[in-house]
């Protein structure tokens, strides 16, 4: 296991689905929290982005060996492949796939059809989804001995034991209403995304909004000549009509962001404590939990950015805890 982990980290491997957490960090679990579930995390549920299912159809042999390896080293006792139920192709190669397979650790591993709903793919959702286990605030998926890893990054570790490849390039969405071809890419590590969009064929009208990422928790970025990042699945631009933008106005306490929030908090009013800057009540109402999934701002009919909210509480709450 120690020379596994090693050469993980050695390999730069990162959460691949858009977090970019160190894979080394993660496999790294004290003695003291048993692992005894592998959760290879194949819900893409963001809208436009078709990494994760093209990697479970086109390279299935790579994910269902990836998972038994991981399966071998860390002695997992059950291995589920969760893939959200729009995606019955992937289900059916996967599955195919693993019946294939004479290793023994594959009678372990089982293909768990999830229900298409966001934001199922983020990674407490995930656990109680397919475990039943409910991860504790502030804890992680290895307090309820469970590890949570991107189909993509799984698949990078068969092809890393067999060509000792580090992870230099990653698959990329490129799509939107503006790219005139959209489409799926393997792209190098720190390639512009001006010459990912010239190799899309460019524009065929002018974007008001470029997201590297998805359109729930994607980052609007202001300039093409910016390098993909490990973190980076996707480059989408929408013109005006598609873009979603929303002129904000005044709350009118509706409560529609309270009732989407899969983490059971109150945005609006984590966002007047974050105006006030007051620390104390923005960590009593349990702010650090956010997954900043974006379903308050989307539901918000106010047209607030709770989100970008969310982020300034939580900068409050790391400003306080300096001081």
């Amino acid at each position: 296991k120690e020379d596994f982990l090693k050469a993980i980290r050695a390999s730069g491997l990162v959460g691949l689905g858009g977090a970019g957490f160190p894979s080394y960090a993660k496999l790294t679990v004290p003695p003291e929290k048993p692992l005894d579930t592998l959760i290879v995390n194949a819900a893409e549920c963001e809208p436009y982005i078709t990494v994760d299912y093209r990697e479970c159809v086109e390279n299935a042999e790579n994910v269902v060996s990836g998972a038994l390896i991981l399966g071998r080293v860390f002695d997992f006792k059950t291995i589920i492949l969760a893939v959200e139920d729009n995606k019955p192709k992937a289900i059916r190669i996967l599955s195919e796939e693993i019946a294939g397979q004479s290793d023994p650790i594959a009678e372990r591993v089982k293909i768990l059809a999830l229900r298409s709903r966001y934001p199922q793919g983020a990674e407490k959702m995930m656990v109680l989804s397919a475990t039943g286990r409910r991860v504790p605030a502030g804890g992680l998926p290895a307090d309820v001995g469970c590890i949570v890893m991107n189909v993509d990054s799984v698949a990078f570790v068969a092809r890393y034991m067999a060509t000792g490849k580090p992870l230099i390039s990653r698959t990329v969405t490129v799509s939107g209403d503006c790219v005139k071809h959209p489409m799926n890419l393997r792209v190098p590590i720190g390639t512009s995304m001006r010459d990912i969009v010239s190799f899309c064929g460019g524009f065929v009208k002018q974007p008001v909004k470029i997201l590297s990422g998805g359109p729930m928790m994607g980052t609007a970025i202001t300039d093409l000549d910016v390098p993909l990042l490990k973190s980076n699945n996707a480059v989408l631009a929408f013109s005006r009509q598609n873009a979603g933008l929303k002129k904000e106005s005044a709350c009118i306490r509706c409560g529609r962001c309270h009732a989407v929030c899969p983490m059971n908090l109150i945005p609006t009013e984590i966002k007047r404590q974050a105006v006030l800057k007051n620390a104390d009540h923005l960590r009593d109402m349990g702010t650090l939990v956010c997954m900043e999934c974006g379903c308050c701002a989307y539901s918000c009919p106010a047209g607030i950015p709770l989100v970008q909210y969310m982020r300034l509480a939580k900068s409050v709450i790391r400003e306080a805890g300096k001081r």
